[in-house]
């Protein structure tokens, strides 16, 4: 559905990087945590701009956002203040599937901007009793956030790329210093990274949640494919996607 979402709070967490609260009754149509919403901006002549969503909350019709300014269009959208309204469509594609049994180990890993979509879907697991290990990777102190939030689902490991916070190196260096087998596994984050995570982990099951740019946001546009294993060759992001399976997608 197509909504103009009221603005509640807007704020900066870390280096170019935004909280946005919204509320609305589109709310109501989210199914899965992981799913997105596509934002037209004061910038936008004809692209919507695809962000996760982080947490959401029926009962006050609220979600939460957090985007990254990295072009024209988010930059824009660093200028709505609470009381303003966005044009929202959403929610979109499809999300993670919440599977966990009491004490079932799980493995959480975001990179940057990746990191968002995991924090609802901690919560849904962490509710069903799994024990989660949480690697968060970030470039530098400044960039990082949600480390104290993460922390009331499970042991959260802290990845920067210069050491400035926590352990110095990748989600992967991370994933290595584990010493427990895991029982599946969730990650989003940019391509090499989910790629570098799904060769380390090998048949474990998991779940990876691709980001990419989007033309309509509804599978019309065929802008947003992924080759595949299935007999059509290919999966539309913003439809069949974002989440996938890791054996469904070919990651190049």
């Amino acid at each position: 559905m197509r909504e103009d979402l009221e603005v509640v709070n807007h704020t900066l967490l870390a280096v170019d990087t935004y909280e946005l609260i919204l509320r609305g009754r589109l709310v109501r149509d989210i199914k899965q945590p992981g799913q997105f919403v596509h934002i037209r901006t004061s910038a936008d002549e004809y692209l919507r701009r695809p962000v996760s969503i982080s947490d959401y909350s029926m009962e006050e019709e609220t979600i939460t956002l957090l985007y990254k300014m990295i072009g024209k269009g988010t930059k824009a959208l660093t200028n709505y203040q609470a009381g303003d309204t966005l044009d929202v469509l959403g929610p979109g594609g499809r999300g993670f599937p919440v599977k966990a049994l009491p004490g079932e180990r799980i493995l959480l890993t975001g990179g940057g901007i990746g990191v968002p979509p995991l924090y609802r879907l901690a919560r849904e697991l962490f509710e069903k009793g799994a024990e989660l290990t949480i690697i968060l990777g970030f470039q530098s102190v400044d960039h990082a956030f949600l480390r104290e939030e993460f922390q009331q689902y499970g042991e959260v490991r802290v990845m920067t790329n210069d050491g400035s916070s926590g352990n110095k190196g990748y989600v992967t260096d991370g994933i290595a210093q584990m010493a427990a087998p895991i029982d599946r596994y969730y990650t989003c984050g940019p391509t090499p990274m989910l790629k570098a995570v799904v060769q380390q982990l090998g048949d474990t099951e998991g779940y990876i949640s691709m980001e990419e740019r989007m033309g309509c946001g509804i599978g019309a546009c065929f802008a947003c494919v992924v080759p595949s294993h299935d007999e059509k060759g290919y999966k539309r992001i913003c439809c069949d996607g974002p989440v996938f399976h890791h054996k469904e997608v070919v990651l190049s």
